[in-house]
């Protein structure tokens, strides 16, 4: 999912729910058999509403394979990563786990995550795009399936627009100055009391559409930094041009506000428009009144080269060490391809990546839903941009690219500055 740097992660307790006949776990895991039986460990981040949802798929699968059980665990964000971390170390990984975009490389150069592509089909991926099952590719090897798909897309507020009489633009052929200037024409309109738009320089994934329709790749495919410091410093410079000239809000002006969808600038009403992640869209159309338009990033047609591609909130991987490795793929397969599973998932990670359980699917969901599984499903008849896996040491990059940002924000420092800070930075962490 993407962040902004307001987005920061929260620890919280481990929650632990156990699925079937699983017998109590130790701490975030413990796998094993139970009972005689086997006992599959997996685990995931996210809330109890995504728990439930996910208990709900499962149960349809522990319907179809007596003698299997599962044990579960989910938690927020925050702790996830080094919790993970701490289990490979202890040499008892999750049996099934959700695995972070920039954490994958990481776990498949140390050899610890299975090859899905290598267990003879046991996880059948030829409904999946190719920019799909790209995501988790490493060398021609598949370190794991995404658990849904999403990008990012601006949200208009259409009933803001007619209120201080702008139209809304053209997704699919509005460039940067196109934003600027229907951004700048609502902020003048409304006298400053709703900006125009808001975006956030230290988000990464707007940044990596920025940069590819620039003509450069932010991560090239050999796990190098592709973005040119020319590059960083016009994407400064553009949140520089929209401060000033009032298309976006002043230093400072969100940071009181929380990182859920209801206390967004664009649910309280203090901006028109807004880039959000495409499953996070049917959130913030409730918490908008309804009137959202969804709409691709600026410059698609105007850039060099495309810049969106397709994303994902998260990936399912496999253990390499798995005790229950036969089991374990088929519950992946269950999740990926059975469209009962994702109708009892619903789209809380996302689209579903196959794209024929995306269109059955379609029909039960809601009309927001709809709206971004429709969004999904055209961009991957595209031409798109290949998203390359994130190396290891993007964790340090995302995090500097959100501190150098705030710094080029509340004027500390220059755009020009700021890029050559960055990409010092950037190949200091990937020791490159």
């Amino acid at each position: 999912m993407t962040v902004s740097r307001r987005d920061l992660l929260r620890t919280a307790g481990l929650s632990t729910m156990a699925l079937g006949l699983a017998a109590c776990g130790r701490g975030f895991g413990g796998g094993g058999s139970s009972g005689g039986g086997v006992q599959l460990n997996m685990v995931w981040w996210g809330d109890a509403t995504r728990a439930k949802k996910t208990q709900a798929a499962l149960d349809l699968w522990l319907r179809e394979n007596p003698g299997v059980t599962v044990r579960t665990e989910y938690q927020d964000s925050g702790p996830y990563k080094d919790k993970l971390a701490t289990r490979f170390a202890a040499g008892d990984p999750p049996d099934l786990m959700m695995m972070r975009m920039d954490s994958v490389r990481e776990y498949a150069d140390r050899g610890v995550l299975m090859d899905i592509k290598a267990q003879n089909g046991a996880v059948d991926v030829s409904a999946l795009s190719e920019p799909a099952i790209g995501l988790a590719s490493v060398g021609g090897k598949y370190f794991g399936i995404p658990s849904g798909l999403n990008t990012i897309g601006f949200v208009v507020n259409k009933s803001t627009a007619a209120r201080y009489g702008a139209q809304v633009p053209d997704g699919n052929t509005w460039s940067w100055k196109d934003l600027a200037a229907f951004a700048q024409g609502i902020t003048e309109a409304s006298g400053k009391k709703v900006y125009g738009a808001h975006f956030d320089a230290g988000t990464l994934a707007n940044l990596i559409v920025f940069v590819r329709q620039k003509g450069e790749d932010f991560y090239t495919a050999d796990g190098h930094l592709g973005v040119s410091e020319a590059t960083m410093t016009a994407w400064f410079e553009m949140f520089d041009e929209l401060r000033a000239a009032g298309a976006i809000p002043p230093a400072g002006f969100v940071e009181s506000l929380g990182a859920s969808a209801e206390q967004s600038p664009l649910a309280k009403g203090l901006i028109a428009a807004q880039i959000i992640p495409t499953n996070n869209f049917a959130a913030n159309q409730a918490v908008t009144g309804g009137n959202l338009a969804l709409l691709r990033i600026p410059g698609e047609t105007t850039e060099k080269r495309r810049g969106q591609s397709i994303d994902t909130p998260a990936l399912w991987s496999v253990a390499a060490a798995s005790r229950h490795p036969k089991e374990t793929l088929s519950l992946l397969s269950f999740l990926i391809n059975d469209p009962e599973a994702s109708k009892a998932t619903g789209t809380t990670r996302g689209v579903p990546a196959n794209t024929s359980v995306a269109s059955a699917i379609k029909p039960v969901l809601s009309a927001d839903d709809q709206v971004a599984t429709d969004y999904l499903l055209a961009l991957q008849k595209e031409e798109l941009p290949r998203a390359y896996t994130y190396p290891p040491g993007s964790s340090s990059i995302a995090a500097s690219l959100t501190t150098i940002a705030a710094e080029v924000e509340f004027g500390r420092q220059t755009p020009a500055r700021a890029a050559k800070a960055f990409m010092e930075a950037g190949r200091k962490a990937l020791g490159k």
